[in-house]
């Protein structure tokens, strides 16, 4: 029998839970947590799929999941991910930014691509030399928590940084930082009204050449500060990873 954790039963969580009941992912069974047991009690009830709920990640390790799913924040995932490493399960990071500030080197650990894409191409650039790495995203002021009536620029500095202050909205900055390290990428935050979708432009000038990648997606409906495609970008790795088990 195949069971997935879930560990953050929101947004993310939800939607991943939901591709598993529409059987989107090869899975027999969910093991769901969340530190607001509510959280967790809803979700199940919402499901027509075998799902138990637990109530520390002990409990979850005890049920034998092939994976678990970390979709609930950054300091969850510096808490919790050392403690599934060593009971040699394999793990998703969604709050990649929480990997800036670990040192963490294993082939259990899954990162999605998140709101972006071209992740392959970027690394391989990477490897030969990159001279710069630019990313600029634009979102709705409600996504940033902002209230502005004209296109604002809110931050401007190294994607470290970027990860750190907006934990939830910057993941992509997280990412892209961990493909090219260690070389620096400088990020651009723009609020601005006039848009709907969060959108992801990145630029890169590497040794033989550039890059250029525009991303613009539909915020998560129960979640602004996310992409939809950062949910789903988790559930085709959960997938491949649990095809590739078999």
């Amino acid at each position: 029998m195949k069971k997935v954790g879930i560990i953050g039963c929101g947004a993310i969580g939800t939607l991943i839970a939901t591709a598993v009941e529409k059987r989107i992912v090869p899975c027999d069974e969910l093991v769901l947590y969340d530190c607001n047991i509510e959280k967790a009690k809803a979700l199940k009830k919402s499901l027509n799929f075998p799902a138990t709920l637990v109530e520390s990640l002990e409990e979850m390790i005890k049920r034998k999941p092939a994976i678990i799913v970390e979709a609930a924040s950054q300091q969850a995932a510096k808490d919790y991910l050392p403690r599934i490493l060593a009971a040699k399960v394999e793990v998703i990071v969604m709050s990649v930014g929480a990997l800036l500030d670990m040192d963490v080197e294993s082939s259990k650990v899954h990162i999605p691509s998140g709101a972006i894409g071209g992740l392959d191409a970027i690394f391989s650039a990477s490897l030969a030399g990159i001279e710069e790495v630019v990313l600029t995203s634009r979102k709705n002021p409600k996504a940033l928590e902002l209230v502005t009536r004209e296109e604002k620029l809110v931050y401007e500095g190294v994607a470290e940084d970027a990860a750190r202050r907006f934990p939830r909205e910057m993941n992509v900055a997280a990412i892209l930082a961990l493909t090219v390290k260690p070389a620096k990428v400088r990020v651009m935050i723009i609020a601005d009204p006039k848009v709907t979708r969060n959108t992801h432009e990145i630029k890169v000038r590497w040794k033989h050449g550039d890059m250029l990648l525009k991303f613009s997606n539909d915020p998560h409906p129960q979640n602004r500060k996310t992409s939809a495609l950062a949910a789903w970008s988790a559930i085709g790795l959960l997938k491949r990873i649990l095809e590739n088990q078999s």
